[in-house]
């Protein structure tokens, strides 16, 4: 396979990433409402709506801002149509649950609302990783260069880490492992458990990538992750305890 994997359209040279994006989100759509029609939801349908408007709204504000971040020597030349161009999937999971908080917190919901997302975001992620993967060094989603027997050409003649094959990898592992937790845990500790393994992992694979770094030579991405290990700090020493119980 050679990289960046492209299709031809009327003689022109498209990455598949756009379309595993829209397929992403469609599918990441259709397992959600799949799912929600098989459980009782305490919550109306009026305010799941709201609820995902806010989850949408803070991941776009989110994704972008986080983006921009990833490379502070080149916010002072950022131009507005790059700023919306350019987003990372960890922003957006910050700024959605902002978003979604201050959703609730407006509309009165007190009830834990993300269990039900989990599923659908492991989906959504693996197919749009995929997208990813298939642009090689041409997406901003490819490790240093490697001589670990995983390391890949991803277009420009080295071995280097394909972090999002890893990623992709790392969701079948947590798609697994939230079917057999099922109603294991109390409502709202599936999606908590997800945010935390989700950012531990960003948190080290940020370090087999060419990152930028935003302050004591860590990147904004292992902010934000350290941002979520604190947020859920109570979570965590509660799911410790009771595994070491």
């Amino acid at each position: 396979m050679n990289f960046p994997v492209r299709f031809e359209l009327f003689g022109e040279l498209y990455h598949w990433h756009y379309i595993f994006e829209t397929l992403a989100f469609l599918i990441g759509i259709r397992v959600y409402y799949f799912l929600k029609k098989k459980i009782v939801d305490p919550i109306s349908d009026e305010n799941r709506l709201w609820i995902m408007l806010g989850a949408m709204i803070g991941a776009l504000i989110g994704s972008r801002v986080i983006a921009a971040l990833e490379d502070p020597e080149s916010i002072k030349h950022l131009s507005l149509l790059a700023f919306f161009s350019n987003k990372t999937i960890a922003g957006g999971f910050i700024g959605g649950l902002f978003g979604v908080e201050l959703i609730k917190k407006i509309i009165g919901v007190k009830i834990a609302s993300g269990d039900l997302y989990v599923i659908p975001i492991i989906v959504a992620l693996f197919i749009g990783r995929i997208g990813c993967f298939l642009m090689g060094i041409d997406e901003p989603t490819f490790g240093v260069e490697t001589h670990f027997f995983t390391g890949m050409d991803l277009g420009d003649g080295l071995k280097r880490h394909p972090v999002a094959l890893y990623e992709m990898i790392y969701m079948v592992f947590l798609f697994l492992f939230f079917i057999f937790l099922k109603k294991r845990l109390i409502n709202g500790d599936h999606f908590k458990l997800f945010m935390v393994l989700y950012f531990l992992y960003r948190f080290l694979v940020e370090f087999i990538k060419p990152y930028h770094p935003l302050f004591l030579d860590l990147s904004v991405i292992h902010w934000i992750s350290l941002f979520i290990f604190n947020y859920y700090y109570k979570f965590i020493l509660r799911i410790s305890n009771s595994i070491l119980k």
